[in-house]
């Protein structure tokens, strides 16, 4: 039997799933993580798509969030926005 590598970017088909899946990362992993996850994000929509919305080369979108990478909170954003996510601040619980 033959088995294949799990890749998240599979499972994000919605736009409730990609919520769903960054909100849990953000409010559970480190930085990298979420770098990371954002990544697998714009891999589910599409690199070209998110390149063309962002502005910026798909090379450069790639090295931007690919493990280790520390891109810049403008570079998180744009990405964002192109994936059609917001970020909101709730007071954390007690």
């Amino acid at each position: 039997m033959e088995t294949s590598r799990f890749d998240i970017a599979d499972y994000l088909d919605s736009s409730e799933m990609i919520a769903e899946y960054l909100n849990e990362v953000l409010e559970e992993g480190s930085d990298s993580e979420i770098v990371s996850a954002i990544g697998h994000i714009a891999k589910a929509i599409g690199m070209t798509k998110i390149a063309e919305e962002t502005g910026m080369s798909r090379p450069s979108l790639y090295k931007a969030l690919a493990a280790g990478a520390d891109p810049k909170f403008s570079t998180i954003m744009k990405v964002l926005k192109a994936v059609g996510g917001q970020l909101r601040v709730s007071p954390a619980s007690a």
